[in-house]
């Protein structure tokens, strides 16, 4: 689909969109949503500059629109601003696409069997600028695993920012591209997808080590997710903390007397990041900010 032009220089482009949307790929609802999104850009950078004009001053302006055309597309690629994630479900909310749920793993091998098995895809690079996009990104990934463990979502969610320092120290390959490993699960023996080597801390008898590991890598979050729960599931070691209804300060300790971590405090700290006011603030922020964003859609 091509219609850059439409999008760009005009709303009526939106109601195009969303009836396409229905019936296109996903691929072509995302490009529709970006380009919406840069639109919105657009148009704001063009309020702010009619802000700050003289009254009644005449002048040329198309050279200004061009420069803010060409801003908008620039701060709109990648991630963007965060308005092009929000319209993909709202655009499509009925497509098979986006109530399809994560991609499946093969239980042996525990890597990959999507469509493009086979394929090594460029990884998202996630980079999340502070606590509150940490949580607001993962939520809806750690509700839909925390589903299938039957357990508290903030449980994975306090497990990852553990792991992660809040997304600030996310495993990475030598180029700084995102692993999308929240979990710090290793690539060992019956991982067969791609690995990340990077300098860890591990505990040996109770003292913090530091040596170098190999760790799984996957394509996406919602891939990482999804084999953080069939590590877990397809692993007799953790049967205890698969068996459901835990409280997240079991499943914690679950996790940790079956060896999941080497350091003596964690099943502690996910404790006291689950229980703490920080992250339950956030979560509350996240699940907010959802509902407004979800009904300011249709003003």
């Amino acid at each position: 689909m091509n219609q850059t032009g439409s999008v760009y220089n005009d709303f009526t482009g939106l109601a195009n969109l969303k009836a396409q949307a229905a019936k296109e790929s996903p691929e072509a609802t995302q490009e529709a949503a970006r380009q919406f999104e840069a639109l919105f850009v657009q148009m704001m950078l063009k309020s702010m500059r009619e802000a700050g004009a003289v009254l009644g001053e005449e002048r040329d302006t198309t050279y200004e629109e061009m420069f803010d055309q060409q801003v908008a597309v620039d701060m709109t690629r990648g991630r963007g601003i965060g308005i092009a994630e929000m319209l993909v479900r709202q655009l499509a909310p009925t497509t098979a696409a986006a109530q399809a749920p994560p991609a499946p793993f093969d239980v042996a091998a525990a890597r990959y069997t999507g469509p493009d098995r086979g394929v090594t895809a460029p990884r998202e690079d996630w980079r999340p600028d502070g606590p509150q996009q940490f949580v607001a990104d993962i939520w809806p990934l750690a509700e839909h695993a925390a589903r299938q463990l039957d357990i508290d979502p903030r449980t994975l969610v306090a497990q990852a920012a553990l792991e992660t320092g809040w997304g600030q120290k996310l495993i990475r390959d030598g180029t700084g591209i995102s692993g999308n490993n929240l979990f710090g699960i290793k690539a060992d023996s019956r991982w067969d997808g791609e690995r990340v080597t990077v300098n860890t801390l591990e505990y040996e008898g109770g003292m913090p080590q530091r040596t170098s590991a190999e760790f799984r890598a996957y394509p996406t979050l919602r891939e990482g997710f999804a084999d953080y729960v069939n590590f877990l599931q397809n692993n007799a070691r953790y049967e205890s903390a698969t068996q459901g209804g835990l409280t997240p300060e079991d499943y914690a300790g679950s996790l940790q007397d079956a060896g999941y971590a080497t350091d003596p405090q964690y099943a502690d700290k996910i404790g006291e990041l689950v229980n703490g006011s920080r992250l339950n603030d956030l979560v509350t922020h996240s699940a907010r900010l959802k509902i407004e964003t979800d009904e300011s859609i249709y003003l």
